[in-house]
Order: structure tokens, then sequence, then C-alpha cells
């Protein structure tokens, strides 16, 4: 039988990004991000509710988030897997439990008028196949895309 653990998420970042390295050196990326969705309750008032999400991600995908300035505001799609991790309070002795987004790929959505004017948008993706080991996909459209020239942000296409 075969399994699926993806998840795919649009939201807003709500603190800046903590970037660390562990004793390797390979860095680590987190960060929350939340979602949103509006709903209609039993009165029939619009509601909306927001979730935040823990996410995490290593290696190349939290060096490319750290050269690219990403921080808190920013709108972001992310792609990944759920993981659950669980560990012993030290303070209280009590076992605590956390879920997280393993991120595996992610794209700027925030208009570059509201990035700082550096970046356009474009996406990273992680990979880990052995013949994508620099950390960037190899299909026929690039996964990290380049700024575009200005004045071609309303093609069309």
């Amino acid at each position: 039988m075969a399994y699926l653990n993806k998840v795919m998420l649009i939201g807003n970042i709500g603190k800046d990004p903590v970037i660390s390295a562990g004793p390797t050196g390979r860095k680590r990326v987190s960060f929350s991000l939340a979602t949103s969705r509006r709903y209609r309750d039993n009165n029939g008032e619009q509601k909306e509710q927001t979730d935040w999400h823990n996410i995490v991600g290593w290696g190349k995908v939290a060096d490319t988030m750290e050269s690219l300035g990403v921080h808190k505001g920013m709108t972001l799609y992310v792609e990944g897997s759920l993981t659950n991790r669980s560990w012993t309070d030290q303070a209280t002795g009590q076992k605590r439990y956390a879920t997280e987004v393993n991120l595996d790929t992610f794209q700027l959505l925030t208009p570059r008028s509201q990035n700082g004017g550096s970046y356009q948008g474009g996406s990273f993706n992680q990979s880990s196949s052995s013949s994508q080991s620099n950390g960037y996909s190899q299909s026929s459209a690039p996964a990290y895309d380049a700024p575009m020239p200005e004045g071609e942000e309303d093609l069309p296409f």
C-alpha cells in the first residue's frame, strides 16, 4: 500500500525566520506561518479562523531563505511533510509534543513593492534525490526563478 504525507499551505509569516546551525554546520530555519479561512457560523454570521503552523527547513532551503531575506509579514507558499516530535521539558519534567511541517519547497508570493524591491517572486525546491544533489529542481522549468527584468511583470503568461 502506498502512503502520502504532503502538506501545501499559503499564508503569512508570523515572526522573522530563525536561522541556526547545528554542530555539523548544517543550517536550520524555523518560523510560524498563519493561514486563515472564512466560514459562516450557525447564526449565518461570517467568521474567520486563523491557524498557526510551525515550519522547519534544513540545508539549502535554510540558506536560500536567509539569502532572500525572507521576513515577517511576507506571503509564502510552502510544501512539505508533517512530522511529529516529543521531548521532556527540562523545567517541568512534562512530556511535550509538536507537529511541524518539514519544508521541501517554498515560493515567495509577496509583491515586489512590499518586499524591499529586490525580489519579485520565485520558488525553491529542496530535493533529496542524489541526481539533484545541488538542492535545485532539475525539471524543465527552474524551481528557483531569477528576478524578472523591469517592466515584464505584466506579461499574460
